[in-house]
């Protein structure tokens, strides 16, 4: 079984209510026919019957008071909340919603800035970050084919704690949702030390950090993608290495290199890209691409119901 119909068929012990705010895109109104059909999750689409004024009016109340303090005036959050995607996010926070999927008619930019603001950032960290799934079934690398990177949406050029915190976090969903040993790897065009760059520092410093915080997780850098996943390079170029060779959560040293490799991965070789997930934020939510299909979606809330069981 792939990656994907493991993932749903978590998703189905214990159906979680994820709200779809983009009530009126056919992609959206596809997914939630297959998502109930299949009881992968109990999906909430935001139609405007379904909000209420007396709750509406109640979130703009409560943003306003969590954000007055940075010169945030009522009626531009009462103009935020035009867009039923703060609705969504705000119900989330409450608890109302286990978690959120968006994105199909919104920018990453601004279902981040939602889910950010309203759902708010885990304390452990204080920084959000994002990742996909890459799936490839029958593939010999990473955990049978399956992958997760980050960061690939969310901070262009993170420093050596966010770094960390993109890694802390990548692992742990793929420990949850995946069901796999994170394997982690710090990319780099260099291997252990074969070029002497800031961004090779960067990395040597995040691979401290996490060792000193979280010492049971297994992790390595900075490594070239081969060394990171293929093992017979890895027992050449780092023979030391405690992945192995076998990595399967890549952290990228920025968002540049992130994006551009899911995105190569994808079209080159049909792997299926689940995400940008969100990482960081105190309950699930999922960004789309404007460009998704409705089994995107579908994909989606399951990984956000499973997160959220």
């Amino acid at each position: 079984m792939d990656a994907l119909n493991r993932i749903r068929n978590l998703a189905k012990r214990k159906l979680m209510t994820i709200v779809l705010p983009e009530y009126d895109d056919k992609r959206t109104i596809e997914a939630v026919r297959i998502i109930e059909q299949e009881k992968i999750a109990k999906p909430l689409v935001l139609t405007p019957d379904v909000i209420d004024k007396n709750i509406l009016d109640s979130y703009i109340g409560e943003y306003y008071k969590l954000y007055q303090s940075k010169d945030v005036d009522l009626d531009t959050v009462k103009k935020l909340f035009s867009d039923n995607l703060y609705y969504a996010a705000m119900m989330t926070r409450q608890g109302k919603a286990d978690g959120l999927v968006a994105g199909a008619n919104h920018t990453t930019a601004d279902v981040a800035r939602a889910c950010i603001r309203c759902i708010g950032l885990d304390e452990r960290f204080t920084i959000a970050s994002s990742c996909f799934i890459m799936d490839l079934p029958g593939n010999q690398y990473g955990a049978n084919g399956t992958f997760v990177y980050a960061d690939c949406g969310v901070i262009p050029d993170p420093n050596a704690r966010q770094l960390y915190c993109i890694a802390v976090t990548a692992a742990e969903l793929a420990a949850k949702v995946l069901d796999i040993t994170p394997r982690i790897a710090f990319l780099s065009y260099s291997t252990k030390g074969s070029a002497k760059t800031k961004s090779a520092q960067k990395i040597a410093e995040a691979l401290d950090l996490l060792k000193q915080q979280v010492p049971e997780l297994l992790a390595d850098g900075e490594l070239q993608a081969d060394a990171a996943i293929v093992p017979e390079v890895a027992k050449i170029k780092c023979p030391n290495s405690p992945i192995e060779g076998k990595a399967n959560v890549l952290i990228f040293p920025n968002l540049e290199a992130g994006n551009i490799s899911y995105k190569l991965s994808q079209r080159l070789s049909g792997c299926r890209a689940i995400g940008p997930l969100f990482l960081g934020l105190n309950k699930p939510a999922s960004d789309l691409s404007r460009g998704c299909f409705a089994q995107d979606i579908v994909d989606s809330v399951a990984v956000s119901a499973t997160r959220a069981q």
